[in-house]
């Protein structure tokens, strides 16, 4: 793969036998056998043309901060679009950003051009394709109260203009999870606002962050999504479980609802944290708590 892709991308994006662990918000992963890099849509799509004409296994990743990565790494092709896919551009009200560009860079965007509604974004460490796939969201608003459409590239090769009805975004979920779309961008309608006004609420939302969260520690965000009626978070405090570590990995002390990294931490050690919790509050409470972190596998 590694001599295809070199006709396809510049050899200075394509690497082999990588780790992945300097690639992931956790810091947890081993090697992919071809890590490559595009800088725009025509080479990702011709990179995912070769992956499936030659049957060689691949993952799309963006900035890797809701995934968790095997020890054994990943085989085939993972296919990276930050940081070299990432445009991003102001259409009247609008905002277009591919799906590699930051939600952070995408919100100071919209900042610089006055437009309100990305505020909420603005402290999510991940890429816009990301948080299309999971319906990301913050602080009581989600990519679904901002997102008008969506490009997708379907299994079959075709690629699609999705608006936000066929998106089908629900909690923490969207249509890509049935139909195997590969997000490529997606646009945003915004409002004219005040840019001071933005602006603080950005500082406001981010300052609520770092009070609240573990960002001192390599992490994935949310280990599990809120169950209906609670939240994950308090549920595994109550339980019992704040600072409940396996090797590495352990539940903050800061934010229940964050599994962390505490230096050598590895998959093994958070999955198996993240099976224990999950024991836990089925237990004492009755409640499944689902994960939110993708846990990345090799196929079979």
């Amino acid at each position: 793969m590694y001599e295809i892709l070199k006709r396809v991308v510049s050899e200075n994006r394509i690497f082999t036998k990588e780790p992945l662990a300097g690639y992931t918000s956790f810091k947890i992963g081993g090697e992919a056998d071809v890590l490559v890099q595009p800088a725009s849509r025509e080479e990702l799509l011709q990179i995912i043309a070769e992956c499936r004409g030659s049957g060689a296994a691949f993952t799309v990743l963006g900035h890797a901060t809701n995934v968790l990565v095997p020890d054994e790494g990943l085989r085939g092709v993972v296919i990276q679009l930050y940081p070299h896919f990432c445009g991003c551009r102001i259409d009247g009200d609008a905002l277009v950003a591919d799906a590699g560009a930051l939600l952070s860079a995408s919100a100071n965007a919209a900042l610089d051009a006055g437009l309100t509604g990305l505020e909420f974004a603005s402290g999510i460490p991940g890429t816009v394709g990301g948080a299309i796939v999971m319906n990301a969201g913050a602080y009581g608003h989600e990519m679904a109260d901002v997102c008008t459409s969506a490009d997708l590239l379907l299994p079959n090769g075709e690629v699609v203009t999705l608006t936000k009805d066929e998106m089908a975004f629900g909690y923490r979920t969207s249509i890509t999870d049935s139909n195997g779309g590969i997000v490529l961008s997606a646009s945003f309608k915004l409002k004219q606002g005040n840019r001071e006004e933005i602006q603080a609420y950005m500082r406001d939302l981010n300052g609520r962050r770092r009070e609240s969260q573990p960002l001192d520690y390599p992490s994935a965000g949310s280990t599990f999504k809120r169950p209906e009626g609670h939240f994950a978070g308090k549920l595994i405090e109550d339980s019992g479980l704040k600072g409940a570590a396996i090797g590495g990995a352990m539940v903050s002390e800061k934010h229940a609802g964050f599994v962390i990294n505490t230096g050598n931490a590895t998959a093994k050690d958070v999955t198996e944290l993240m099976t224990k919790i999950r024991e836990t509050v089925q237990e004492q409470y009755g409640v499944t708590l689902e994960p939110e972190v993708k846990i990345l596998c090799n196929s079979k």
